[in-house]
């Protein structure tokens, strides 16, 4: 009876038809914003984390006081200490680093910098889907390559390209030492401050400025398989080195990229809260409009009503009927809001047309991601909502008169 309700044409000229329409609408809109502000919001947050972590791993290993004062002290990394973390159950890989602040200089500007030494073990994966010119050099811990990469931002302000030859003063207890580089590649992540500082060049020119012994570094990166399990990782890295000492005589500890990155995190934290409040928003109009539809349904079909009461339908089978018709409105306004809302990712995706400004954003365009389960888990919920508001309306029709109703116009 509901199939065939949903189905008759009727009457062109008869309310419930524009009000039909109306509350499928709102159901599309309101759906369509949740899967667009879901899928943006996600994309954001998970593109933001990734660079951060491209600079930083998802965890750190390194001396005490540097992981809680953000101080550059080194550690013994050592074959036993890397084997040890990477028998540990999730860790996907392991690499070593050493940071040495300096200052880069031209004939006309200096700037100030911190240069990572990294070794041939390094992931380097993110700085060449973020380069923009050049390449990354095979970096060793054995040999002095000579050679730096800067981001666009350096560069920029220096008016350096790649192949230009610039000196590099790094500072020490025995006073100023110049070195000269090779700017092999420029890289841009947009993350302005990591963009700002960050040069790379190879462990082994890091740690000889650094004056340290060639089995020391300023600590270990680890990335593990599963970032929700991050914590967990901690901890039994916690259980294994903290607080244990070198041979130095450093000790060691661990920091997560959360806890080193706060500011960051938090401030990602918060855009669940936008997400949250456009969730219920949409969910309320959405409601609201299939409850205005339903009413005006049931006052245009009491006539209808009041026979099958004569004809000795109970209220809770009429009502049945109607909350069945709500369902079929209801199901083909999430179709169109599927349709919609996922149309939209898919264009932003493919071509980038919504630009934003990464001095602020961090990225160029709005990144999305097409989280389904997540989809069909807003779809049921927008669902069962819709539905279970419409209950108590659909209660107005054990009210409607049989006999009244027959001459009800």
């Amino acid at each position: 009876m509901a199939r065939r309700l949903y189905s008759e044409q009727g009457d062109k000229r008869k309310v419930s038809r524009p009000a039909i329409r109306i509350a499928m609408l709102g159901v599309a809109i309101g759906l369509a914003v949740m899967i667009v502000s879901v899928g943006v919001v996600l994309g954001f947050k998970h593109t933001i984390r990734d660079k951060v972590i491209g600079f930083g791993s998802h965890i750190t290993v390194g001396e005490l006081l540097s992981v809680q004062a953000g101080e550059w002290r080194p550690i013994q990394v050592g074959d036993s200490l890397l084997q040890t973390l990477r028998t540990i159950d999730g860790v996907d890989h392991v690499q070593r680093y050493a940071m040495k602040q300096g200052i880069l200089k031209t004939d006309s500007d200096f700037l100030g910098v911190v240069f990572k030494g990294v070794a041939e073990e390094y992931d380097t994966t993110f700085i060449h889907q973020n380069m923009k010119e050049g390449c990354m050099p095979h970096f060793t811990d054995s040999a002095a390559s000579a050679q730096i990469v800067v981001s666009q931002i350096i560069a920029s302000q220096l008016k350096i390209k790649t192949g230009d030859r610039i000196f590099a003063y790094f500072f020490s207890d025995q006073g100023v030492r110049p070195r000269r580089f090779t700017v092999s590649g420029i890289y841009e992540t947009n993350l302005s401050m990591f963009d700002k500082t960050i040069c790379y060049t190879d462990l082994f020119t890091a740690v000889k400025l650094n004056g340290w012994q060639p089995d020391q570094a300023s600590g270990v990166e680890m990335t593990v398989k599963d970032f929700s399990q991050v914590n967990a990782i901690d901890e039994e890295i916690i259980g294994k080195i903290h607080k244990t000492t070198d041979k130095y005589g450093n000790t060691y500890s661990s920091v997560t990229v959360q806890e080193g990155n706060p500011q960051i995190f938090s401030w990602l934290d918060l855009l669940d809260l936008n997400v949250w409040i456009i969730l219920a928003l949409m969910v309320c109009v959405a409601a609201f409009t299939m409850i205005s539809g339903l009413l005006i349904i049931i006052l245009e079909r009491t006539n209808m009503i009041g026979v099958l009461k004569a004809l000795g339908a109970r209220g809770s089978t009429i009502r049945h009927t109607f909350l069945w018709f709500a369902v079929f409105i209801i199901t083909r306004g999430l179709v169109i809001g599927n349709v919609l809302g996922i149309g939209l990712l898919l264009l932003q995706r493919f071509t980038g047309i919504i630009k934003l400004d990464p001095a602020t954003y961090y990225v160029s365009t709005v990144p999305v991601e097409l989280n389904i389960p997540l989809f069909v888990l807003i779809n049921v919920a927008t669902l069962l909502v819709s539905v279970f508001v419409l209950i108590a309306p659909s209660y107005l029709i054990s009210h409607i008169h049989p006999a009244r109703s027959m001459r009800y116009e």
